[in-house]
């Protein structure tokens, strides 16, 4: 019976023993699941955290690279995000988190674009000019940012720079406006001059030879307002050929003269070839002779009767020489010196009229010396006169046969 008792025991001794083991190893291996639980769990978070942090700065590279504006408003009007182009374009220079719409931007415009938003859910297409000189025109388009369960949560607005369309838009208006009236003087004056022939002066040799002479003399300004028109649209598409050659400046400039000598003589204007005979530069000769004409007969339409016209030249440096053309008229104002380059811009229209010429001439100038990579500029004070400068690139010396 003892016997049966210690084997008892022995045999409970040994399975509590068992039983103690396999718990523990079943404790462990909980354990190391756990582990390896938490270990992915960590994994997780961390790939996830690493992935929206990547989508972030996605989102943030695309919102700072954007040509448009960004505002983005929470719930109480307030700025949760602006990227680096709304700073530009409305001058910020702190951070503009936190604040509301109208102690951000001070525009009391876009506080109610931003609650018409609220209100209506979406504004397209409103356009606003920034106060100041600046003349800069945006148009915005704002929508309401709406969650489920949420009437709303937030507004975003987008801002696009209108000022360089509104600008091109009224150049086209100037230039059409422009081009209207310049067609229109001219063919009015044939019109009316044509009808009076046919009603009977055609019978006045006298009369009929004088109205002929005006008709032909509108023609060719018709004629001239063509071809200038169409120098100005080949120099402005930017698909001019040009014919580089390296050119005596000297002969040019002579040539030039020759060609307005009856116009000088008019007016008893004396022209000056004051250029250096040595000087050469790297041009096509028919545009040059384009920009010299334009600047002569300038000088002898708008210089004082019986004046002197100047042409000069220097080099400026080892690649670039300057040329001028000098005259001793009364001079441009100020305010139109910067304006004279523009098409159709006359600082004294009456006269311009009286003098003839299409208001295209110094446009001209400008786009075929830019063509060319020189710089066209005017100096001028009143009642001294007027010099208009332009720069060449310099030609290579001439070969010597020997």
């Amino acid at each position: 019976m003892d016997s049966y008792w210690f084997i008892l025991v022995g045999l409970t001794a040994g399975v509590g023993t068992f039983f103690t083991l396999w718990q523990g190893r079943r404790a462990q291996k909980a354990q190391e699941q756990l582990r390896k639980c938490q270990n992915e769990l960590s994994e997780l978070r961390s790939a996830r955290h690493t992935a929206l942090a990547e989508e972030q700065a996605k989102q943030q590279t695309v919102f700072n690279s954007m040509v448009e504006g960004l505002l983005i408003l929470d719930e109480d009007g307030r700025v949760q995000f602006a990227n680096p182009t709304l700073g530009q374009l409305f001058s910020l220079n702190g951070e503009i988190r936190g604040r509301t719409l109208l102690e951000a931007l001070r525009l009391h415009e876009l506080q109610g674009v931003a609650e018409r938003a609220t209100r209506e859910g979406r504004v397209t297409g409103f356009e606003l000019v920034l106060p100041g000189n600046s003349g800069r025109v945006l148009q915005i388009n704002a929508a309401s940012l709406r969650e489920p369960g949420r009437t709303h949560a937030g507004s975003v607005l987008v801002f696009h720079d209108l000022t360089r369309l509104k600008q091109l838009e009224n150049l086209r208006k100037d230039f059409v406006a422009n081009v209207s009236h310049e067609l229109r003087t001219p063919l009015s004056l044939i019109k009316g001059y044509v009808e009076t022939l046919l009603d009977g002066a055609k019978d006045d040799p006298a009369i009929a030879v004088r109205f002929l002479q005006t008709i032909e003399k509108h023609t060719d300004r018709l004629t001239f307002l063509i071809e200038d028109l169409l120098s100005i649209s080949s120099l402005e598409s930017g698909q001019v050929v040009l014919n580089l050659q390296h050119i005596d400046l000297h002969d040019e400039c002579e040539q030039a003269i020759s060609d307005l000598t009856a116009r000088a003589s008019d007016r008893e204007v004396t022209i000056a070839n004051e250029v250096d005979p040595v000087l050469r530069v790297r041009a096509d000769g028919d545009r040059l002779q384009q920009v010299l004409f334009n600047l002569i007969d300038n000088a002898i339409k708008y210089g004082r009767v019986g004046g002197t016209v100047r042409l000069g030249a220097r080099p400026l440096n080892a690649s670039t020489i300057e040329v001028w053309v000098m005259d001793d008229g009364p001079g441009i104002p100020g305010d139109a010196i910067e304006r004279v380059f523009e098409r159709f811009y006359r600082v004294d229209r009456a006269r311009s009229r009286e003098q003839g010429g299409t208001g295209l001439g110094l446009s001209i100038v400008k786009h075929i010396i830019q063509v060319h990579g020189g710089d066209v500029r005017l100096v001028s004070e009143p009642g001294k006169g007027a010099t208009f400068y332009f720069t060449l690139p310099v030609g290579a010396e001439p070969q010597v046969n020997i």
